[in-house]
Formats: C-alpha cells, structure tokens, sequence
C-alpha cells in the first residue's frame, strides 16, 4: 500500500468512526479492499489522529471563518484532523506535499468546493502550527 492510498483509507476510517462514533480497529478492517492489509502509515495515520484529535481541533477551530467544527462536513472535517496530523507530528514527508495531498483528498471525495475550502482552512491552521 503506498502513501497514497494509505491516506486514502485514513480518512475513509476517520470519516467512519466520526459518523459512527465507532472503535478505530473496525473502522480500518472495514475499508480495506480484500486480501488488503493495511500499512503502518496508514494506521498511524488513523490512530494519531485520533490520539492527538484533541490538540488538532482547536487549531482547525482557529481557522475556520464564519463555521464551527461541528458545522464542517465529516469528510472535509477527517482530512483536515488528519492533513494537520500527518503535518504536526510526522516529521520524514515535507509539508507541501502533505498539504497538496490533504486538497487532492478533499476534491477527490467532496469536489472543487471542498478542496478549495480545504485549501483555506488548512493554509491558516499551517500559520498557525508554524508560529
């Protein structure tokens, strides 16, 4: 499984449990394609997000104009926890590529709309993280 479609799967899971309020393992057995297994990254990226969720959320929270985070919707809220996470706390992937990879995600599961309100929300969560 490359990187790719490790994140993917990741936000597909992340998307799960927050509609479902469900436990991570289920959520990441579920969207796994048959005979597929999921790689390391893949699960970190499912369960440090969700470890760190607390310390993602108001950064998001910062940088949303006129929303709430509850008010997002639960594909672009799961891959903007999860673009910040891979961001924050996974030091060997440059952060451009992180965030154009988080914007492809959002257009590739909510259209144009959704990737450019994740462009914005992210480019002000990443001033943030940078300061």
């Amino acid at each position: 499984m490359n990187r790719r479609v490790a994140r993917l799967r990741a936000a597909q899971a992340l998307y799960q449990i927050d509609l479902t309020d469900g436990d991570s393992e289920g959520a990441i057995e579920s969207v796994l394609d048959e005979g597929e297994t999921p790689s390391s990254f893949m699960l970190d990226l499912v369960r440090g997000t969700l470890e760190h969720k607390s310390t993602i959320d108001p950064v998001i929270s910062s940088s949303l104009q006129g929303w709430t985070l509850d008010r997002m919707g639960l594909v672009d809220r799961a891959i903007v926890r999860m673009t910040l996470y891979e961001m924050k706390f996974i030091d060997d992937i440059p952060v451009n590529v992180t965030f154009n990879e988080g914007i492809e995600l959002a257009k590739a599961f909510g259209g144009e709309e959704s990737g450019k309100f994740v462009n914005g929300v992210l480019s002000k969560a990443m001033e943030k993280l940078q300061n």
